[in-house]
């Protein structure tokens, strides 16, 4: 895999152009909120993914802005060595500029829903979605609560630094929109609570396997019994 870095000119965002939901409540300033005031350096990151050429636009804002998130190449990577299938229905929770559900949606011929709470996010998402020419849509909810479908397969690099409330609701709610014997895929690292949540996750009906471990990072597959 390959990966190179290029920064554009600096500019504002209007967020009020693209702003797909304005009411986001009190939250942390972090990646998983929004601040309208946050100066933004656009950078382009390209990457290659089982040879397959990559780029992402990418932002201040946004989480591993400046390069793909390592837990998230190895949770990709997973999915593709351990999926036999292809043309699913996908869905990316907390999709971020859209590594994880683009790769996907390419590689695995298949259509991707990529959702997130950050307008930013979701801006840099719908230009990604068009620049790599993959099927997938990107629209605002936070956690699944705008969802209304069920999926063959849900995948999130959760916000870990939301709490453990905020990710147990997304890994919590997934079970209602997957489809009978289909799973959840998941990354969390060994220190930021991969054990806890394989223990919640089994407290609310999911059978959980650990099918990597790289650099302190757990790929997890929950399915529904």
């Amino acid at each position: 895999m390959k990966k190179t870095l290029a920064f554009t000119k600096s500019l504002y965002y209007n967020l009020d152009i693209f702003a797909l939901k304005k009411d986001t409540g009190d939250f942390l300033e972090h990646y998983f909120t929004n601040n309208e005031n946050l100066r933004s350096e656009l950078r382009t990151i390209k990457y290659e993914v089982k040879g397959v050429p990559f780029s992402f636009l990418s932002d201040n804002g946004v989480f591993s802005k400046d390069e793909i998130d390592y837990g998230s190449i190895v949770l990709v990577n997973s999915i593709l060595k351990n999926t036999n299938n292809d043309n699913l229905n996908i869905l990316d929770v907390g999709c971020g500029y859209g590594f994880i559900g683009i790769s996907l949606s390419k590689l695995l011929h298949s259509h991707v829903d990529m959702v997130d709470v950050n307008n930013r996010c979701l801006h840099l998402a719908i230009q990604n979605i068009k620049n790599n020419k993959v099927d997938a849509f990107a629209f605002y909810s936070d956690a699944l609560d705008s969802v209304n479908k069920k999926y063959d397969l849900i995948v999130t690099n959760p916000p870990i630094r939301a709490g453990k409330k905020v990710v147990n609701k997304i890994l919590f709610d997934a079970m209602r929109h997957l489809l009978p014997g289909c799973s959840l895929w998941f990354v969390i690292r060994k220190n930021q609570g991969a054990k806890s949540a394989i223990k919640d996750l089994e407290s609310q009906g999911y059978v959980v396997e650990i099918l990597e471990k790289d650099k302190g990072f757990y790929i997890m597959k929950a399915t529904c019994k």
